[in-house]
């Protein structure tokens, strides 16, 4: 039994990803899913780069999918993203995955399992209250002290992937042990992959220009609005790269200049760990959006999914 196909567009951050499977889409008569770990929470969306619904040309899933409050784990991610390709391959559109989060896309294309954990015991919560009382770092400092090669993998803000550590380790077992399983590629689906990539210091100004868009959008405004939410109460959702910066500026640690300056450092930062992430998979074809410009980039991956 052959595999169902999908496209996928990956890069980093700023690199046009939405608007050239938008344009991709358009040509085959697709839909999009999104793979993004943060625009799947509701209100999120000047940070997240949310596409407004009213300038959304073709349907896009996975988006505005949980409230702040919820738990959502990428088990869950999976499950739901993997029933909207269905849908999609079911009305005989092409399915367009679109997103820069390298675990969720793997969670969707791969023979991924995760472990169920304990997402409303108290032993998690006992770990979310001590993440939000010690701060990220801290935490990240105890999963180091108690399983060093666990922490080497796992980046500091990454709060939830630490809290899973840490309760593993209570277990008497080892993220890392458990992430090797997680590099073996068996596919659910045939994956055809595209990555998005420019020159460093062109990617780098996109990134400045979309953070002062993004601030000059009402960003300070959005996250003030969640803040009244509840947003601090979600240990993913409050250390969102946008989100955990203006939170310090609303709490006064900093001005906004400051709070600017953090989410383009933050920002770019984040974009070398996607760009390590699709060379280090290997699967993707790179196309170089500075020498083809996003329209090009979109008639490649057209005409190679037409041709594959």
């Amino acid at each position: 039994m052959s595999l169902l196909r999908v496209a996928c567009v990956v890069g980093p951050t700023a690199s046009g990803k939405s608007d050239v499977a938008e344009l991709v889409a358009l040509t085959l008569d697709g839909e999009i899913v999104s793979v993004d770990s943060m625009q799947v929470y509701r209100g999120m969306d000047i940070g997240t780069a949310k596409i407004p619904l009213s300038q959304r040309r073709v349907p896009l899933h996975m988006v505005d999918v949980v409230n702040l409050g919820d738990s959502y784990s990428v088990a869950q991610f999976q499950k739901d993203a993997r029933l909207c390709v269905e849908d999609v391959a079911r009305c005989n559109h092409v399915p367009i995955l679109c997103g820069g989060t390298g675990l969720y896309l793997d969670a969707i294309i791969d023979e991924l399992k995760f472990p169920v954990g304990e997402v409303e015991g108290g032993r998690r919560r006992s770990y979310e209250d001590l993440a939000q009382e010690i701060g990220a770092e801290s935490l990240h400092a105890l999963l180091e002290s108690r399983d060093p090669e666990s922490a080497r993998l796992i980046h500091a803000h990454n709060v939830r992937r630490v809290i899973r550590a840490l309760e593993l380790c209570d277990e008497g077992k080892s993220y890392a042990q458990r992430n090797e399983g997680l590099k073996r590629h068996l596919p659910h689906y045939e994956a055809c992959i595209w990555a998005l990539t420019l020159p460093r210091e062109d990617l780098y100004a996109r990134i400045d220009s979309r953070v002062d868009a993004m601030f000059a959008a009402g960003l300070v405004e959005e996250v003030r609005s969640l803040d009244s939410q509840g947003i601090r109460e979600s240990v993913t959702a409050s250390q969102a790269i946008g989100y955990k910066e203006v939170l310090g500026l609303l709490d006064g640690t900093y001005d906004e200049e400051e709070a600017i300056r953090l989410v383009k450092r933050n920002t770019r930062r984040y974009a070398k760990r996607q760009l390590s992430w699709i060379r280090r998979d290997g699967r993707a074809r790179e196309l170089d959006v500075s020498a083809i410009g996003l329209e090009g980039a979109a008639r490649t991956i057209a005409k190679e999914w037409i041709g594959g």
